[in-house]
């Protein structure tokens, strides 16, 4: 499907004779894996997805996805951007990761399996395998075309709402677990981060009965009551 896509891609630039270099990405490609329903690319979303802070074409903005359906869950999204490819390949891109993911988060850079990544295969089957570059092909020699792609696994009770956000720009998020993809051409660079924000379920505290808050104030008063004569003694 990508070398299709790169082909018709490369005519496109080629007719239309680009050759300036844009400070924004390309949304190459994409995929999104919820609970085994697949969405790649053109593929119309589910209404559990809320694409409104989401730019398709530079792939920039902050996209969500939300569920609220009892049991296990996993949700994975797959993301290949690129900077400048119509005047200087795919080929020249780095990836790195920062900080610790959180429980239940998982993540991979790689070449997105055009020649010998892995990452798209593990992304279908939930085994992204928080590595750079590693491969069943053998290990990815960055730089390279790099893509990256991050899940998370958890678990909803009654009554309880699970909202996954996916953000990706141009600006260092400064703190959590966040990968990186830098073009060394435009010396450009992507960020992309996500959380899970799970919400509800909480039973409030059982409210006494008046015969029970009776019975349990004389029973402070008469304890109180003890205390006093035996310090007296």
């Amino acid at each position: 499907m990508k070398k299709i896509k790169i082909l018709f891609l490369s005519m496109l630039f080629l007719v239309l004779s680009v050759s300036m270099a844009s400070a924004d990405p390309y949304l190459f490609d994409y995929a999104f894996n919820a609970d085994g329903d697949f969405y790649g690319y053109g593929d119309p979303l589910s209404g559990d997805f809320d694409d409104s802070a989401f730019n398709w074409d530079t792939g920039i903005g902050t996209l969500t996805w939300t569920t609220d359906t009892v049991g296990d869950h996993y949700f994975l999204a797959f993301f290949d951007h690129e900077f400048t490819w119509d005047v200087n390949t795919f080929y020249n891109e780095e990836g790195f990761a920062f900080n610790s993911p959180e429980a239940g988060q998982s993540w991979e850079i790689d070449e997105p399996g055009y020649y010998n990544g892995d990452i798209y295969e593990n992304f279908q089957v939930n085994m992204l395998d928080n590595g750079i570059g590693t491969s069943v092909y053998g290990d990815t020699i960055f730089p390279d075309d790099v893509s990256m792609a991050m899940g998370w696994d958890f678990s909803l009770a009654a009554d309880q709402t699970a909202t996954i956000y996916l953000m990706l720009g141009l600006q260092d998020p400064g703190a959590g677990f966040y990968l990186l993809q830098y073009d060394s051409f435009s010396e450009e660079s992507l960020y992309f981060s996500s959380s899970l924000d799970i919400r509800g379920g909480g039973e409030p505290p059982p409210v006494p009965e008046p015969a029970t808050m009776l019975l349990l104030g004389s029973g402070l008063a008469g304890l109180f009551g003890f205390r006093k004569r035996f310090g007296k003694k």
